[in-house]
C-alpha cells in the first residue's frame, strides 16, 4: 500500500510577513493582493489602512495556528499509516488515520476560504484607496486650473488691456501704501501726471490700431526708465501716471521727468508709419504738494497743464501755481 500524500495550498497576505512552520506540509504563501513595487515596498498611496492590516494579521495568525495543527495531525496520520503498512499496528488504525486526514483536509479548505476573505477585503480597500487617489488628483488639477483662472482674472482686473500696465485702481492702491510708508518713515514721494500731446491726431489720421500700437510703445519706454519699486500706470486714453518712491528731492524728480520726455520723443516706426510723440508731465511731491493721494494727483494734473501751456515738457506743481 503506497503512502497517502496530501497536497495543501495556503494563501497568506504578504503584509502579514508570516512564515509557516509546518514540517510535513507544503504551504504556498502566494498573495492575490497587488505586489510591492520594484523597491520591495508597498505603494503608500494604496497601502491598506493600519486597522485593516491588524485585523488581517490577527486572522492570518489564527489560520496559521490551525494549519500548523493540521501539519502535526498529518504527520501523525503518516506515522500511523506507515506502522499499519509495516504490520506494527492493526489495520483498523488506518481507518481512524484516514478519518483524521479528511478532517485535516476540511480544516485546510476552511482556512483557505478565510484567507481568501481576508485577501478580498484587502483588495477592496486598496481599490477604494486608488479611487480616492484618482479623485484627489482630479480635484487637485481642477483646483490648479481654478487658481490659474482666478489669477488671470485678477491680473485683467488690475491691468490695462492695451499696454499691460497697472490700471488706475492698482496705481491708487500702491500710491496709498507708498504714502503710509512715507508718513511713517518721513520719506518723500513724487507723482507724475503724463499726457501725450496731439495723440488724438494720430488716431484720427491712422486709426485706432496704430494708436494702440503707439500706446504700447509709450508704455514700454516708460517701463524702461522705471526704478525698482516705482510704478508706471495707464490712467485712461492718452494719460499715464508715474509713482516715484523715496524721491530724495525735487531735482531728482525733475531729472526723471526730463528722461521720460526724451524717451517718449524718440521717433519710432509703427505699422510702417514713422511716429514722433511728445508729452507733457506735471510733478507733485509729498509732503509739500499734498497730503493725500487725491490731492497729489490733482496737483500733478494742474502742473501737467502748466507744462503743456508752457511747452517746456514738464513742470513742478510749486512753479505751476499762479
Amino acid at each position: 500500500m503506497a503512502p497517502i500524500r496530501f497536497g495543501i495550498a495556503l494563501i497568506l497576505p504578504a503584509a502579514a510577513g508570516l512564515k509557516p512552520k509546518a514540517r510535513n506540509l507544503k504551504i504556498d504563501t502566494r498573495n492575490d493582493s497587488p505586489s510591492p513595487d520594484a523597491g520591495g515596498q508597498p505603494d503608500s498611496a494604496t497601502a491598506p489602512s493600519p486597522a485593516l492590516l491588524i485585523t488581517a494579521l490577527g486572522q492570518s495568525e489564527q489560520v496559521l495556528e490551525k494549519v500548523e495543527q493540521c501539519a502535526a495531525d498529518l504527520s501523525s496520520v503518516n506515522g500511523v499509516l506507515r506502522k499499519v503498512i509495516d504490520g506494527e499496528d492493526p489495520l483498523h488504525h488506518a481507518g481512524h488515520a484516514i478519518n483524521l486526514s479528511e478532517q485535516v483536509e476540511a480544516t485546510v479548505v476552511q482556512c483557505a476560504g478565510e484567507l481568501a476573505s481576508v485577501n478580498s477585503a484587502l483588495s477592496e480597500e486598496i481599490d477604494e484607496r486608488r479611487n480616492l487617489d484618482r479623485a484627489l488628483e482630479t480635484s487637485s488639477a481642477a483646483l490648479a486650473e481654478s487658481q490659474a483662472e482666478a489669477a488671470k482674472a485678477l491680473h485683467l482686473a488690475l491691468h490695462d488691456p492695451v499696454t499691460g500696465l497697472p490700471n488706475l485702481p492698482l496705481f491708487s492702491d500702491r500710491l496709498s501704501q507708498a504714502l503710509a510708508h512715507a508718513r511713517r518713515y518721513r520719506r518723500r514721494v513724487a507723482v507724475m501726471f503724463i499726457d501725450l500731446d496731439s495723440f488724438k491726431e494720430i488716431n484720427d489720421a491712422h486709426g485706432h490700431d496704430v494708436g494702440d500700437s503707439v500706446l504700447k510703445m509709450v508704455g514700454r519706454r516708460l517701463q524702461a526708465v522705471v526704478r525698482e519699486g516705482d510704478t508706471v500706470s495707464r490712467r485712461s486714453g492718452d494719460e499715464f501716471l508715474f509713482l516715484m518712491l523715496d524721491a530724495i528731492d525735487e531735482q531728482t524728480a525733475v531729472k526723471l521727468a526730463a528722461k521720460v520726455v526724451g524717451n517718449i520723443a524718440r521717433p519710432c516706426e509703427v505699422q510702417g508709419i514713422t511716429v514722433t510723440m511728445h508729452s507733457s508731465i506735471g510733478i507733485a511731491l509729498f509732503p509739500e504738494h499734498g497730503q493725500s493721494a487725491q490731492e497729489l494727483l490733482k496737483n500733478a494734473d494742474t502742473a501737467m497743464y502748466a507744462a503743456k501751456q508752457g511747452g517746456q515738457g514738464y513742470a513742478v506743481f510749486t512753479t505751476a501755481r499762479p
